[in-house]
């Protein structure tokens, strides 16, 4: 009954349209009350301690990065980067936007600022080139959702937090899943595109390319820079954060001089905004993971999936087809803040590997960004583009099901996960 409750009243508030922060504190509410363990002191106390996460300091920091990196010019640089590599073969302009997406989430970890960055950079050149523009857009989409599972990722960070999992470990196993993901969509691209007749752009010379090199190294060196940290102990995940956010400030304003002082005040602004949204989702979030607790969500959800407890591939398939289904209707935060309270501890039960599951955990969310309805990532290349809706969902579709395949594929190989992972940690 208490799953009821909680399902019920939080889908009712969300049907209704309340925000899914507050619908999170009125689940919350609606529990308390069924246990008959209402008290206003204890939601306000919950509430507080949900954000009060030394972990969570790494949000506004890459947030911030993110910012500062569009309006710097470092994104522009690897995009003229992955144009001079790839640009000249056929359909370039496709695999120039999946090189690109792959290195702009080594420094961001933002499927939304990533996906905004790309739309407004590459749309225009796809469409001027002869390109479909659904399928453009929906492969922009798809390609933006590759952030946040190549690190630095703020959807790992969240997990961590909510999971109690180590986030240097889910940044260095979420590497070869994220270019996997990467590979899928040229696969998929390859397929689509291949009977467009479009002319390719001229192939760069090597001047061209070692100038382009030349001029993105100091935003290329920055992934390194978090990895090889985290790698060797040096800096914690906040840290790094903090670390990525001084130096693209560094590189935009005095190497390559293109933000200007006064542009801070609106850089500053707009992470302060996107991270509050986070931010308060997340402390809303808590109350409902305590009183799951509480009420022994946990144990029944374990009960329920008794069937497939003494089969780790069987029980991954059901909970990944359980956060596909969610994932058309939530946004991948909120699901993660719902979710991980809940399915953990039935995830350790069956023995699983805490690292692997939230891998694939957050990859699912990731690719629920692109799946309709709700789809954020494709509202902002809709928004960005000035397309509608229903065409960036038609366009893409065959890429999203090609990150559907990495991420089954996961399930049956988990050593690609596990493997790489290990080796990365030492």
């Amino acid at each position: 009954m208490t799953i009821a409750i909680f399902l019920g009243s939080l889908l009712a508030a969300m049907a209704i349209g309340v925000p899914i922060a507050y619908a999170l504190l009125v689940c919350g509410v609606a529990l308390m009350a069924y246990m008959g363990q209402f008290d206003a002191q204890i939601l306000a106390q919950n509430t507080i301690n949900g954000a009060d996460s030394f972990p969570l300091l790494a949000v506004p920091f890459f947030m911030l990065a993110g910012e500062i990196m569009n309006v710097g010019g470092l994104s522009r640089r690897i995009v003229n980067l992955a144009m001079t590599l790839v640009g000249h073969v056929r359909g370039g302009l496709g695999y120039v936007t999946i090189v690109a997406a792959c290195l702009m989430a080594a420094l961001s970890g933002s499927a939304v600022a990533d996906t905004a960055a790309l739309t407004a950079l590459l749309l225009p050149m796809m469409v001027k080139a002869g390109h479909d523009k659904a399928r453009s857009g929906g492969l922009i989409a798809s390609a933006g959702i590759i952030a946040p599972i190549i690190p630095p990722s703020i959807g790992f960070i969240i997990f961590g937090v909510a999971g109690n999992v180590s986030i240097s470990k889910l940044f260095l196993a979420g590497i070869v899943p994220g270019l996997l993901m990467g590979v899928s969509i040229a696969a998929a691209w390859w397929w689509s595109a291949r009977r467009e007749q479009v002319t390719p752009p001229r192939k760069a010379s090597a001047a061209e390319r070692w100038q382009a090199l030349r001029q993105s190294t100091w935003a290329l060196v920055l992934p390194f820079i978090v990895l090889v940290g985290l790698r060797f102990g040096v800096f914690t995940p906040t840290e790094a954060g903090v670390v990525a956010a001084v130096y693209a400030l560094f590189v935009a304003t005095v190497v390559y001089r293109e933000m200007k002082i006064s542009q801070l005040k609106e850089v500053f602004v707009g992470a302060a905004k996107t991270t509050a949204v986070v931010m308060f989702l997340v402390a809303a979030a808590m109350v409902s993971a305590w009183l799951i607790t509480i009420a022994d969500i946990p144990a029944q959800m374990i009960a329920m999936l008794e069937p497939f407890m003494g089969s780790p591939t069987l029980l991954m398939i059901a909970i990944m087809v359980l956060v596909m289904v969610v994932g058309t209707a939530m946004d991948m935060t909120p699901t993660i803040l719902i979710l991980t309270p809940v399915l953990m501890p039935v995830v350790k039960a069956a023995g699983i590997d805490p690292v692997y599951f939230g891998v694939l955990f957050v990859m699912n969310n990731a690719i629920g960004l692109v799946t309709p309805p709700v789809g954020t990532v494709l509202n902002t290349v809709a928004g960005v583009g000035r397309m509608k809706m229903d065409e960036v969902t038609v366009g893409v579709i065959p890429f999203m099901i090609a990150e559907f395949g990495v991420m089954f594929l996961l399930v049956f190989a988990p050593w690609l996960v596990t493997g790489p992972a290990r080796w990365l940690a030492g």
